[in-house]
Formats: structure tokens, sequence, C-alpha cells
């Protein structure tokens, strides 16, 4: 049966070819893209393309954007749905501003008593309710490798929990997947970190502590474990890889464990 989104989908990929140079340098500087299929790849190249085609990037004076660089964004933002439906998961929202460093932002909070506090606050990035995402450029070139750090994940990943309305660390799970196992999971390892911040606030956590804040960004934390250094997370918190594992319906420590086998010399920098 002839589908329109079909057509339109194969028209954006036809005029917007890539070079066989241009994928092969962005694939040698994303090491968290080790060890996809060549299916996988394909379908990856593909949705970055369209992505790109359907999200404005905009660039702040002192951010030139090179088309790797372009490509690279696109690859890790479309790395977490790989595997999930074309169901329109970042939708809400159309431009990721890109800032060329760190940037204050003006947070407010209402403490227990209901004295309401405003400060501003250093962020690598942000995502709006039914807004842009907001990134700062040093945090997307240091992204891509397994170190345990990817803005670009972090950040779409509060999209994911958005589609629900305000983040609460709760995205749409899939009909298979049970809100008491997630909960379970979630909650018991992030209680478990802010009992070890609360005990030692200068505590060696075995992810960042940034994932105590709130379950929003224990969430995108977490997610970005999941991509760039599953091997931690799931030493830290088995449960909630197994959750992530069910959300995002791939396994980042078996390729990576396939990979350190079949090359003894592949190391994960940390």
């Amino acid at each position: 049966m002839w589908s329109f989104r079909a057509w339109q989908r194969k028209r954006i990929l036809a005029r917007n070819p890539l070079s066989p140079e241009l994928w092969r340098r962005v694939l040698d500087s994303l090491p968290m893209l080790d060890g996809l299929s060549d299916e996988e790849l394909t379908r990856l190249r593909e949705r970055a393309v369209l992505f790109l085609h359907e999200k404005r990037l905009t660039p702040l004076p002192g951010v030139e954007l090179q088309p790797e660089d372009r490509l690279r964004l696109a690859l890790q933002a479309q790395l977490p749905l790989l595997h999930l439906a074309e169901l329109g998961w970042y939708r809400g929202f159309h431009e990721i501003v890109l800032y060329p460093d760190d940037f204050l932002s003006p947070q407010k909070h209402r403490d227990a008593a209901g004295v309401e506090h405003e400060w501003d606050a250093e962020h690598s990035g942000e995502a709006w309710l039914q807004g842009p995402v907001i990134l700062a450029w040093p945090g997307v070139q240091q992204s891509g490798g397994w170190e345990g750090y990817n803005l670009v994940i972090h950040e779409l990943a509060h999209k994911l929990d958005m589609l629900n309305g305000e983040a609460n660390g709760l995205p749409p799970l899939h009909r298979s997947m049970r809100i008491g196992d997630w909960a379970g999971a979630m909650q018991g390892a992030y209680d478990a970190l802010n009992d070890a911040l609360d005990a030692d606030p200068d505590a060696q956590t075995p992810i960042d502590p940034y994932a105590a804040e709130n379950p929003a960004e224990f969430f995108a934390v977490t997610s970005e474990y999941f991509f760039s250094a599953p091997d931690l997370l799931q030493e830290a918190f088995p449960e909630v890889y197994a959750q992530l594992a069910a959300f995002y319906r791939q396994d980042p420590l078996a390729r990576l464990e396939r990979l350190q086998q079949e090359h003894p010399q592949y190391v994960e920098p940390r």
C-alpha cells in the first residue's frame, strides 16, 4: 500500500545524501557506536538525516557548525531511539540551541516553609517543556565516547520524560513494562544514592552525584550512563539497567563486552 509518509521519508533521504568520507570520519569520532551492526548503522544514519531535516540547529556566536558536527550530534540524539518504533518520540520541540559555553539559568525553588528562593545556576544544558533544547557546545564536543558522559543524550532523555508532562523520571513506558517495576528500581537506586550523599556529601558515588538532584535528573543521568558507561551502571544499579534496557530496547553492555572479547586491546577510556 502506498504511504505518503514513506514516500516523503525516501524523498528527504535522497535529497540529503551523506558522502562516504563524511560518514566514516564521523563514525570514527564516536566510539559509543562501535559494535553496531551494519543494519543498525544504516537505520541510525537514516534517522540522523531525518532528524536534521526536522530539527533546527541554531549556533549562537562563538559556535561554528561543520557538516560533521551536525551529523555527530544527530547520531547521538538518535541512538536512544534506534530500536523504538517511529512514533514521534522527539515531538514537542523544533530547535536545538547551541551556546559557546556553559550558561547561567534562572532557578526557583519553594522550600517547606513556603519561601521562594531564586538564583542563577551554571548549566551545560537544558530542556524546556514544549520548548527548545539548549546545549553548551564544549559539552557536545566531549560527548560520544564510553566515558560516562553524554550531554546530548542527557538533555534528550528529559524530552522523553516530558512526553507525559513535567519531567518526573517516568517516560511513557511500553505496554510490556510495569510501572511498579520501573518505580521500584528507580526509586530504590535514587534513595540509595541520596543516602550515600547524606552520609557523606563528598562520597565517591558510582555514578554522577547530580543524579541525586531529583527523579528527573536520575533518569537523565542513568540514561546517559546506559549508553556511555553501561558497565558502571550495571555494576552499581543492575535493576535500573534492566529497566532502561526494556525501555530503550537495547543492551549496550552486551555490545561493549562483545567488543572487548573480540578485540582484547579495546578498552573504554575513563
